[in-house]
């Protein structure tokens, strides 16, 4: 049977039979929902869930993990999957089940820190905003957790790359591969600002014309300099993690993630490889990514 005919099936179950609320029903089939999209991700041919094998659903959660997700998200997908094939199982659709030896991951384990939407608040708070600097430094923390750009594609980042007037960066990653990223309205306000009231007023040298964020003696930021910009930030916002501008990357994904974005488009805006080919994309227009940011992202 084809997934949406068992994902049907599935939510008949916990409705009928589990008595479980609207919302607790969404959540376990967002859940599944992700098997489902790691299959098209990773090109797996998976036909139907009851083909899915145990090497599979080890995949799917290494590669949520990679993408920075929570543990405890994580841990909710897996019960979710768990779930699931716990239900084919009684309606002899599957005779093992692929889920059966894993085990959620230790909310204890060191795994890439992300920052919850308060705390991502909190941290913007502590930034003094009186300084031509910290008007930058404010603008370039909410490009990073807005767009989920690399600290390297941030430093990069030019004035002819910002598609202000569609909602999109043009974003020049690994092996010099560009892509079109949805940039958020906060965003896009406060570089529109830091432009007109704060670069505008710097002398720059010769060769940095075109860059967006430039120091004070108007050449480019290193990336040495953002690690060091962020982790002054943390400490004094006291935040106890440790943070960095992959921090932003990996909480502008595991937030969409989450807030229940289709993997395959935060795939694309992260500019992701396949952890399995490195062609493996379904094309997703313009559109489809800026509703996907205006549907899950906490800043839209």
């Amino acid at each position: 049977m084809s997934w949406d005919i068992l994902f049907k099936q599935f939510r008949n179950h916990l409705k009928l039979e589990k008595s479980l609320s609207e919302n607790s029903i969404e959540a376990y089939l967002h859940d599944v929902e992700k098997l489902k999209q790691y299959n098209e991700i990773a090109l797996l041919g998976i036909a139907t869930p009851t083909a899915t094998l145990p090497e599979h659903i080890s995949g799917l959660m290494a590669y949520v993990n990679e993408l920075g997700l929570a543990p405890h998200s994580q841990a909710r997908i897996l019960s979710g999957l768990k779930a699931f094939f716990k239900f084919l199982m009684m309606e002899d659709l599957i005779t093992a089940d692929p889920c059966e030896l894993f085990e959620g991951p230790k909310l204890g384990r060191k795994l890439p820190d992300t920052l919850s939407f308060p705390e991502i608040e909190h941290l913007f708070e502590h930034i003094d905003m009186s300084t031509p600097e910290g008007f930058r430094n404010r603008a370039m923390l909410e490009t990073l957790y807005s767009s989920g750009l690399r600290v390297s594609e941030l430093v990069e980042l030019r004035l002819n790359h910002l598609y202000f007037d569609i909602g999109f960066l043009k974003v020049l990653g690994k092996g010099n591969k560009e892509r079109l990223v949805p940039i958020g309205s906060d965003a896009r306000k406060y570089i529109s600002t830091y432009i007109k009231e704060v670069r505008c007023h710097i002398n720059i040298k010769k060769g940095y014309e075109n860059y967006v964020f430039l120091n004070r003696r108007g050449a480019g930021l290193t990336r040495v300099m953002i690690f060091t910009i962020i982790k002054n930030l943390g400490i004094e916002a006291n935040i106890n993690k440790t943070i960095s501008p992959h921090t932003f990357r990996h909480s502008f994904a595991s937030h969409l993630i989450e807030g229940g974005a289709d993997l395959r488009a935060v795939q694309e805006m992260l500019g992701h490889e396949s952890i399995t080919t490195t062609e493996i994309y379904t094309h997703l227009d313009r559109e489809y990514l800026t509703q996907v940011i205006k549907d899950f992202h906490p800043r839209s």
